[in-house]
């Protein structure tokens, strides 16, 4: 079969590799949907984070269902989301269906072989239904919608609440939604990116255009000097991380769900600050898959097919899977401006593109 694989750092090569090899029990065969390029896969693309080489990225995917085991609740054509984390059945947060909080997991895409292949063999346990008329590139944006759904979710929602999402790329868009869907009466997004901005918009968001105003005055203008009640950092950045910490009111709270990007200094005055005014600092990492038929990710299916959540105005690109190589290394260079670029894989998903 073929795949794109990471030969090293900055190189990678569309070649023919061994078909999978299935591993236990309940293994399913899936041709690939459609797989989508996170932050995470420039990173290992681009700076030599990857945990080994080669290796063949992606862990954003969506598929069609190949070969089945006996008895199996899907059947061969049928549509699914993968969950991509792949844990250790004897870890106690296994048992109790916090796959992510375990220790010596596994990875499509990161510690073990992914998506931008033409063919996986995944855990029967791993997989989410989609419905046929869902296109295979917009459920492979369920993982990072799961993502951002998980991370809402730790918030409280008040009885008429604002929130301001920092960052209007694929995660942050994502998040902001989930706050409307949730019950948050006022979301206001911030980036740089006009684009991006634009689709907010395009969205029904209010936002706050950072390159030409300051995020929190414009924050605190917004709600009487208040503050708002949720600060979302999804940018990655120590500042927009302390921007989040400024623009809280008190008992708000404050979502951590980029990754930072490098260290962050918090001044005494602003430790002093947040203390005075009771904020709350949430951690979020990954999202759940159980239990089966109530995950989040079933949540994230039945919004995407019902249109609730809008995944179309994000997907900027959907390249086919020879073109991985020159496309991470023009997204890496920036010589293309790109929100969420989901390579169409089967063929199904290449037509669904087409029409």
């Amino acid at each position: 079969m073929k795949a794109a694989v990471l030969e090293a750092p900055n190189r990678l090569a569309y070649k023919e590799i061994p078909d999978p090899e299935p591993f236990g029990e309940r293994s399913v065969l899936v041709r690939v949907g459609g797989v989508g390029v996170c932050g995470s896969d420039l990173l290992r693309f681009a700076h030599g984070t990857a945990y080994h080489y080669p290796l063949v990225l992606g862990h954003e995917f969506s598929a069609v269902v190949d070969e089945v085991p006996d008895g199996s609740r899907f059947a061969p054509g049928d549509k699914v989301a993968v969950f991509p984390l792949l844990p250790r059945e004897c870890d106690p947060f296994t048992q109790i269906g916090e796959w992510a909080l375990g220790a010596a997991y596994d990875y499509f895409g990161s510690r073990r072989d992914g998506a931008m292949a033409e063919r996986l063999w995944v855990p029967e346990d791993n997989l989410v239904p989609v419905p046929a008329h869902v296109p295979l590139v917009h459920a492979a944006v369920v993982e990072p919608a799961a993502v951002a759904l998980h991370a809402v979710r730790k918030l409280r929602v008040p009885a008429h609440g604002s929130a301001l999402v920092i960052g209007a790329g694929p995660i942050g868009a994502l998040a902001a939604q989930w706050l409307r869907i949730l019950g948050w009466t006022k979301v206001v997004v911030a980036d740089v990116d006009s684009r991006k901005l634009d689709v907010m918009r395009e969205l029904g968001f209010a936002t706050i255009d950072a390159a030409a105003a300051e995020t929190v005055a414009e924050a605190l203008a917004r709600t009487g000097g208040l503050g708002v009640d949720a600060a979302v950092e999804a940018s990655g950045l120590p500042a927009t991380f302390l921007q989040c910490l400024r623009a809280t009111a008190p008992q708000g709270q404050v979502l951590v769900l980029g990754d930072l990007k490098d260290d962050v200094t918090i001044e005494r005055e602003l430790i002093s600050s947040l203390i005075r005014r009771e904020l709350t600092v949430l951690g979020t990492w990954n999202s759940k898959i159980t239990p089966t038929g109530r995950s989040e990710w079933d949540a994230v299916v039945e919004h995407v097919a019902a249109g609730t959540l809008r995944v179309a105005p994000l997907i900027s690109h959907t390249p086919g899977l020879a073109e991985v190589p020159k496309v991470l290394a023009d997204m890496a260079a920036r010589r293309i401006w790109s929100n969420k670029v989901v390579f169409a894989v089967a063929d199904e998903a290449r037509a669904e593109v087409v029409s």
